[in-house]
């Protein structure tokens, strides 16, 4: 029995996929990074914007997103993005909306977008964004 060409080169290439597949996620590749404690949250918050001394921090259930209180009554937004992390200060153009489970906060910057944080004290971050 003789197998076609074009079923050993499909075949091939399967295998060459899964075995990248593989390898990536033995590298842990594409895993993205997650916020685990509120130390490490308040270094992220202060490498993304000089001189931001984070005094009270929320991080979101998952860890892909929080949100960082300074000092000086700034709020910063921060999220994923790809392995890092990405932030912006939070201005009056900032809209926050609370749901059931969640809070949805825009920081009125289209690139940057809006951002669904679970936490547990909405309603604490949902006032102080409205006084912003």
């Amino acid at each position: 029995m003789e197998i076609p060409p074009l079923i050993l080169q499909i075949l091939g290439s399967l295998v060459a996929i899964l075995a990248l597949a593989g390898l990536a996620r033995a590298l842990g590749l594409g895993t993205g990074a997650t916020l685990t404690g509120d130390d490490e949250m308040r270094e992220v918050a202060a490498d993304l914007v000089d001189g931001f001394v984070a005094e009270r921090v929320s991080i979101a259930r998952g860890g892909a997103a929080a949100l960082a209180k300074g000092a000086d009554g700034r709020i910063m937004l921060i999220k994923r993005h790809g392995n890092k992390y990405a932030g912006r200060l939070l201005s009056g153009d900032a809209r926050v909306r609370e749901e059931v489970d969640a809070l949805i906060v825009d920081c009125g910057d289209r690139t940057f977008g809006s951002q669904r944080l679970s936490l547990n004290d909405p309603g604490y971050w949902a006032d102080a964004i409205n006084r912003l």
